[in-house]
């Protein structure tokens, strides 16, 4: 029962992770259509930040060598 909520709670959070770096995309799309390089820097600053926090979560949750 353990493993699955590990599982679903990993899945919940890759899924989030990738809506946001969507959304950080779009933002970036955006800011260049509109040459608006403060939306340009924030949608940047979620897909970088949402890739941080997926690999320091996957690196915490993998047993030591």
């Amino acid at each position: 029962m353990r493993a699955a909520r590990a599982r679903t709670a990993s899945l919940l959070g890759t899924v989030l992770a990738l809506l946001v770096v969507a959304v950080g995309v779009a933002g970036v799309v955006a800011g260049e259509r509109d040459d608006s390089p403060g939306l340009q820097a924030l949608g940047a600053l979620l897909v970088v930040g949402a890739v941080v926090v997926r690999v320091r979560a996957a690196h915490r949750r993998r047993p030591p060598a």
